[in-house]
């Protein structure tokens, strides 16, 4: 059984979220605020953390940053402002995925299905390179010569899925599909989220735009 950490300080919400997971089978702790989230990552050891931005104490962002400081835990975080500065920030520095309030529970629960899926499929061990970077597939590590570029678990898959297909035109919603593992009806806008980050980090012109579509890695023959 999958352990997850839930933090909201929303007690309707806790209760509601803990009480749909404890159903699906999983094994359930709960944090109110910020440094009782932090504490109870290190003490349970979860395989996923379901999290709030807007915490007491300290907020979602920075639990998130402790949490991933330790070990590199699958979170989901909960926002309940369609704010993508907070959400590029949340995936920055090492969120999964996001969803924004009010949310159904059996999204939450699909979503959650996918983030702990993708971390137990393995993956081939032969490196890609792409222009300037080298993309070690059985570490999931990327670097630039001797320099590491730290990429979240999505950001990272999203990249070997377009690097797969260099140059190649991918719509939104293969992305959707084959990286998140959602049906295409999911709202796409968090593949442009996603995009957005890795550009931050890998340089503007290595991901290209193409309109009416999605997108396409733009790397030299």
């Amino acid at each position: 059984m999958k352990r997850i950490l839930v933090v909201d300080d929303e007690p309707t919400i806790l209760a509601a979220v803990a009480t749909r997971l404890r159903a699906e089978e999983f094994l359930v702790e709960t944090a109110v605020d910020g440094p009782s989230a932090v504490a109870k990552a290190a003490a349970t050891d979860p395989d996923l953390v379901v999290l709030d931005v807007m915490l007491p104490g300290f907020d979602g962002l920075e639990a998130c940053r402790r949490i991933q400081a330790e070990r590199p835990i699958p979170v989901l975080m909960l926002t309940a402002r369609a704010d993508e500065t907070d959400m590029l920030i949340g995936l920055g520095i090492g969120a999964d995925d996001y969803l924004t309030k009010p949310f159904s529970m059996r999204e939450l629960v699909a979503r959650i299905r996918v983030l702990l899926r993708r971390m137990d499929r393995t993956t081939d061990a032969v490196p890609l390179s792409i222009g300037e970077y080298r993309i070690d597939l059985q570490a999931r590590r990327v670097h630039r010569g001797d320099e590491e570029i730290h990429l979240t678990r999505i950001e990272f898959d999203l990249l070997v899925f377009l690097a797969g297909r260099p140059r190649a035109a991918v719509a939104r919603e293969t992305l959707l599909e084959h990286v998140w593992g959602w049906a295409s009806e999911v709202e796409s806008r968090t593949v442009d989220s996603h995009v957005k980050a890795l550009r931050r980090k890998l340089g503007a012109g290595l991901i290209r735009t193409v309109h009416g579509v999605g997108y396409a890695l733009d790397v030299a023959r």
